[in-house]
């Protein structure tokens, strides 16, 4: 990964908040722009929130769902989140599909993500497959969605990596900082980095300590994604479920991998590739290989492959300050 350095002799400045089920981070590289960082922040991912979520009877893809099969006049914002996952649904061969929402309510997703795991009713309901990408159609010239009748979207994964992009960005132009933004796992950077480059840990939780964490990285530029198998999961009949879910199948995806990171220009193709790999499992090699891109992958028995460039572990270094992916 190419750097664009700073030589700021200030040590970063870090905030945080609980947001969309999960935690953002995000951090300056000047201190005094940290206040104006996090109300950007809570800005660009209040309209994340009101576009995108499922989980809101208010927002738009709500309102959507409801149409009946009808064409329905959306947002720009929105236009962009949907045109990104069906350009990623394209890319990865329909792996990382956003038709997926039906099978993963029936799965027991069909509220935030801490009342899932409080419990969910045993019954289950035969999975099925995906209706499949192309059913949707959209017109991003105009601002015009159709989701046939019956089908839901899940945006969850493509727009946080989205709203993780649009804030670094936006927060580093209005600052002039250098700026790091994680949502639950999905990094994007933006302006100069340190001189050092970004300190980023990765471990299975995003919550995990620093000193807890299995490897530290530097990055300087564009995004970093992790996905994972491990902490999403929950009991619904007699069945282990997780979030990541095989349009194929319509059930959690069986897969060697408990840990996907990769690195790309954008969070956004960060996030694409790390949750395609899950789902590709021991073709993710061959895969994300001739795609170039960085990456590490934990299989399921704590083996670790890297590819593309990325460094073998050599641990987390003394004075680590940095994030856990």
């Amino acid at each position: 990964m190419a750097s664009s350095q700073t030589t700021d002799a200030e040590a970063p400045a870090w905030g945080g908040f609980a947001a969309l089920g999960t935690f953002a981070d995000f951090a300056t590289t000047t201190p005094e722009a940290i206040v104006e960082a996090e109300a950007i922040l809570r800005d660009e991912l209040a309209a994340i929130d009101r576009s995108c979520s499922r989980f809101r009877a208010d927002s738009e893809i709500s309102r959507a769902h409801r149409a009946g099969g009808y064409p329905a006049i959306i947002s720009p914002l929105l236009t962009k989140v949907i045109q990104a996952a069906l350009e990623i649904a394209e890319q990865t061969g329909g792996a990382v599909d956003p038709t997926v929402g039906t099978a993963v309510i029936e799965l027991g997703y069909d509220r935030d993500f801490a009342d899932v795991a409080a419990g969910c009713p045993p019954e289950m309901i035969p999975p099925k497959a995906a209706p499949g990408w192309r059913c949707v159609e959209l017109d991003s010239d105009n601002c015009i969605l159709r989701i046939p009748e019956g089908v839901r979207l899940d945006l969850g994964s493509t727009a946080k990596a989205f709203a993780a992009d649009q804030a670094a960005s936006r927060i580093a132009n209005a600052t002039g900082a250098g700026t790091l933004v994680n949502l639950g796992g999905d990094i994007s950077l933006a302006g100069r980095a340190p001189a050092e480059g970004w300190p980023v840990g990765l471990a299975l939780a995003s919550r995990t300590s620093p000193e807890d964490a299995d490897v530290v990285v530097a990055v300087w530029t564009g995004g970093l994604a992790s996905s994972g198998t491990s902490v999403r999961t929950w009991k619904h009949g007699d069945r282990q479920v997780h979030h990541i879910v095989n349009p194929a199948t319509g059930m959690s995806a069986d897969t060697c991998w408990r840990l996907a990171s990769v690195a790309a220009p954008s969070c956004v193709a960060a996030n694409a590739a790390s949750t395609a790999a899950i789902l590709w499992g021991d073709t993710a090699l061959w895969r994300l290989s001739q795609m170039g891109l960085p990456c590490r992958l934990v299989r399921n028995d704590g083996a670790v492959v890297v590819l593309g460039g990325w460094p073998q572990d050599t641990g987390i270094s003394p004075g680590f300050a940095g994030k856990v992916v």
